[in-house]
C-alpha cells in the first residue's frame, strides 16, 4: 500500500503543476491571488484565536482552512482558464459535453456543413439535446433540419436545443454543463434506452460516412460511435 501511494503522489503533484501552468498563461495573477487568499485565511483565524486567548487552535484551524481556500480559488481559476482557451475552438462542446456526468449518452458531430458548422446531440432523462457550434445563423439551420430529421422516430420526447457563443440567446462554453443538468429530468431510464435505440438505429452522420473498399489503408482509424455515460 505504501508503495501504490509513493508512486501515485508524484503524478498527482506534477498534474497540478502543469494546470498551474497552463492557468498561467492566462491568468498571470494566479500566483499572487492564490497567495494572497492563503495569507488573509490564516491571518484572520490566527487574530480570532489571539482574541479567544486560543492561537494554537485557531491557528492550526487557520491553515486548514487556508489550504482548503487556496484550493478551491486554484481550482475555479484553473477552470475559467481551460475554458477561455478552448472558446470558439472546433469542438471545444463536444469535449464539455463528453464530461458531463452519468446518465447521458453523448454523439458528437451529427450534423456538419461545409463551413463546419456542427450539432451534437446528447440523450438523457431531460429528453434529447442538440448543441450547435459554429456561425449562429448557420447553426440555427443546422438544428432545425436535425429536429425535422428525428420527428417521425422521437415522438413526443422533449427535444431542447442550444447554441454555443457568448451572443444574445445562445450559451457560453463554460455555462453549458450546467445549463444540461439544470433541465427538467421527464424520462424515466427505460425509456431513454429506447430514445437511444430509435436514434442509433436512424444512424447518423458518422455512422452514414461512406468507407472505402477492399482492405483499410494502415493508420486509419475507424470513426468513434456513441459515448455511454
Amino acid at each position: 500500500m505504501a508503495r501504490k501511494e509513493t508512486s501515485e503522489n508524484p503524478g498527482r503533484l506534477k498534474q497540478i503543476a502543469l494546470t498551474y501552468k497552463m492557468t498561467r498563461r492566462v491568468d498571470r495573477w494566479i500566483g499572487f491571488v492564490i497567495a494572497g487568499v492563503g495569507v488573509v485565511t490564516f491571518g484572520v483565524l490566527l487574530a480570532i484565536g489571539f482574541w479567544l486567548g486560543h492561537p494554537v487552535y485557531l491557528g492550526i484551524l487557520g491553515f486548514l482552512l487556508a489550504f482548503l481556500a487556496m484550493a478551491i480559488v486554484f481550482g475555479r481559476r484553473a477552470e475559467r482558464a481551460a475554458f477561455s482557451q478552448m472558446e470558439g475552438q472546433p469542438g471545444a462542446a463536444a469535449a464539455v459535453l463528453d464530461n458531463i456526468g452519468r446518465g447521458w449518452t453523448v454523439t458528437p458531430a451529427v450534423a456538419v456543413n461545409r463551413q463546419q458548422d456542427v450539432v451534437h446531440r446528447a440523450v438523457g432523462k431531460a429528453g434529447i439535446v442538440l448543441v450547435g457550434e459554429g456561425n449562429p445563423n448557420r447553426v440555427r439551420n443546422l438544428l432545425a433540419s436535425e429536429k425535422k430529421r428525428m420527428a417521425r422516430i422521437v415522438g413526443t420526447v422533449p427535444v431542447h436545443d442550444v447554441v454555443v457563443g457568448t451572443g444574445e440567446g445562445q450559451t457560453e462554453l463554460k455555462k453549458l454543463r450546467t445549463k444540461l443538468l439544470k433541465l427538467p429530468r421527464t424520462l424515466p431510464g427505460h425509456q431513454v434506452t429506447e430514445v437511444n435505440d430509435r436514434l442509433r438505429a436512424m444512424g447518423d452522420l458518422m455512422n452514414n460516412l461512406p468507407l472505402p473498399k477492399g482492405p483499410m489503408p494502415r493508420g486509419m482509424r475507424m470513426p468513434k460511435g456513441p459515448t455511454r455515460r
